[in-house]
């Protein structure tokens, strides 16, 4: 009975932190950037970083997709001076047992095309591994050919701005439920510039911002909160009847995973 025990404690210990099987479940109640969104129950979005320069001000968000690796956008241009904060909901609170953690390296998409704005992906391999646990644990990533349909309702997180001319980021972390739009229903808003590397969500009164680059737009996989897109680009004013775009991350899977195992 002991080693059945010993055996069920040690297959709980390796779904307790699973990808995308938050400790503190999320509560998403408007299907309504994080114009219009919510605020997030506390660390029910545990893959969550934010991206900060050595004076706290953060410029970006992030998803922990491991515990040595965190996937942004490319046009965030994360450095190795910067750092990645794990663990925050509150930003102006000092009571938070936050993981602030050194960049060890960088890696951006060498197609990376900032006129375009394709291939908007860049690597962070953490200076020393996270601490997982109730408040910090890594999202799923859509694999290579998944198709996640138009219509399918995906949320996405971050700091950003409330308003696209908003004085400051808000403290506490935004989410916002976005319907997912096809390719061809996203061209009609943005023509040409939308590529196959690139998914569309939104138009639905409520939008990503300023801030939120980097971050994550995750659906629903099998149960599990899967990295689907990455904040990418979008209206100048943040506008909530234009569809936010984001990096297709099935299409940039092969890279993460080719840039992970030679690294």
């Amino acid at each position: 009975m002991a080693f059945l025990w010993i055996l069920a404690c040690l297959a709980f210990a390796s779904t307790a932190y699973g990808c995308g099987n938050p400790a503190i479940p999320p509560v998403i109640t408007g299907y309504s950037r994080i114009v219009n969104g919510e605020e997030a129950v506390a660390h029910s979005w545990p893959w969550q970083v934010s991206l900060q320069d050595y004076t706290g001000f953060h410029f970006c968000g992030g998803s922990l997709i491991s515990e040595n690796w965190v996937v942004t956008a490319a046009h965030c241009n994360a450095r190795t001076s910067h750092r990645v904060i794990l663990g925050e909901h509150d930003r102006s609170s000092n009571a938070e047992d936050i993981q602030v953690m050194r960049i060890g390296k960088v890696f951006k998409h060498p197609r990376y095309n900032g006129y375009t704005i394709n291939n908007d992906i860049l690597l962070i391999k953490l200076a020393s591994p996270a601490k997982m646990g109730m408040h910090v644990s890594p999202v799923c990533v859509a694999d290579t050919g998944d198709n996640y349909p138009g219509g399918m309702k995906c949320v996405t997180t971050g700091w950003g701005l409330t308003r696209h001319n908003a004085a400051d980021t808000p403290a506490l972390l935004q989410q916002a439920s976005l319907p997912l739009l096809t390719n061809e229903q996203c061209k009609s808003y943005w023509g040409n510039k939308i590529s196959n590397l690139m998914i569309c969500a939104g138009a639905s009164g409520a939008s990503s911002c300023m801030g939120d680059s980097g971050g994550p737009l995750v659906c629903q996989k099998a149960g599990a909160w899967t990295l689907v897109g990455i904040v990418s680009w979008g209206s100048g004013n943040c506008s909530p009847s234009m569809p936010g775009v984001y990096a297709r991350v099935s299409e940039l899977r092969a890279w993460v995973d080719q840039t992970i195992a030679s690294n």
